[in-house]
């Protein structure tokens, strides 16, 4: 899914270079693409294991980040942050941008209006993989995802929620209850409603350069804070702000007010769009008046 995605963000973007929205010839493209995929797995690995694993192990075993061998199998890289590949992208975009004499925002406005389409096949692929799942519900299109974690009848929730679905069960047993396919909204909504909004409504109305990108962070930041109300937290972190009534489980939802580590990210994401707006209409004008 990750060589879709790439492949989908590439084909999008040369796309955009032949239509003349960007000047770039076809070496520096793949060189771009290059330090931008590099970027984006090394930050998303790091953002993994270091600030969502919970544990320190990787604090204290930094060599086993990168190394996908485990028990004698081969597991690859489990693990991977959005955020921490969002930042390792634009840093990758950075330095490639510095060393080719590229305008960053000028590459990172064409870079946005493709990804979100890419990353479509992630998700899909954390659905087929059946991991980060969302949080236990009664809808009509919930699913049990077989690694899910299961819970006691001892509580009473869990025995609600259990009668309501028609779940049969006995004291004291185990139960994986349906969840939201928060995967599949993630696809959705990230995915493929948010390229329609930044393809066909942003990009035509760009304004000046890192308009596309400011709109990409508010638009990721608010859908993807929403769907991580029916996403269930990292059981390692849990809430990062529990300002509500009732915190725990974390497998429901409570309350608007307690927040995940990703809610914590998205709002950051919200706040640099809205500042890169307003700098970049500021300097826009001062530019059209000077």
């Amino acid at each position: 899914m990750y060589l879709v995605a790439f492949a989908f963000a590439y084909i999008l973007f040369r796309y955009q270079r032949n239509k003349g929205l960007i000047a770039i010839d076809d070496e520096s493209m793949y060189s771009l693409f290059l330090y931008a995929i590099v970027g984006l797995i090394v930050g998303a690995r790091l953002f993994s294991t270091l600030f969502y694993d919970g544990s320190m192990y990787y604090w204290t075993h930094p060599h086993m980040i990168f190394w996908p061998f485990r028990g004698g199998h081969f597991v690859g890289l489990p693990g991977m942050s959005y955020h921490g590949g969002l930042v390792g992208a634009v840093i990758g975009a950075l330095i490639f941008s510095k060393q080719y004499k590229q305008n960053f925002l000028d590459i990172a406005d064409v870079m946005v209006a493709a990804v979100p389409l890419g990353y479509t096949f992630g998700r899909l692929g954390n659905f087929i993989n059946g991991e980060l799942w969302g949080r236990v519900s009664t809808v009509k299109w919930a699913i049990v995802f077989p690694d899910a974690p299961r819970f006691s009848t001892n509580y009473g929730w869990v025995r609600d929620i259990a009668n309501t679905i028609g779940m049969e069960f006995q004291s004291g047993q185990l139960l994986n209850l349906p969840r939201h396919p928060s995967q599949l909204y993630e696809a959705l909504f990230e995915g493929i409603v948010l390229w329609l909004f930044m393809w066909f409504i942003i990009k035509p109305r760009k304004k000046f350069p890192g308009y596309n990108l400011s709109w990409y962070l508010i638009g990721y930041g608010g859908v993807r804070f929403l769907i991580e109300y029916l996403r269930e937290p990292d059981s390692q972190l849990g809430f990062i702000i529990s300002w509500g009534k009732e915190s725990e489980p974390i497998a429901l939802f409570h309350s608007l007010f307690n927040i995940s580590m990703g809610q914590v990210l998205c709002l950051l994401m919200i706040i640099a769009g809205v500042v890169g707006l307003l700098l970049g209409k500021k300097k826009h004008k001062g530019a059209l008046h000077g």
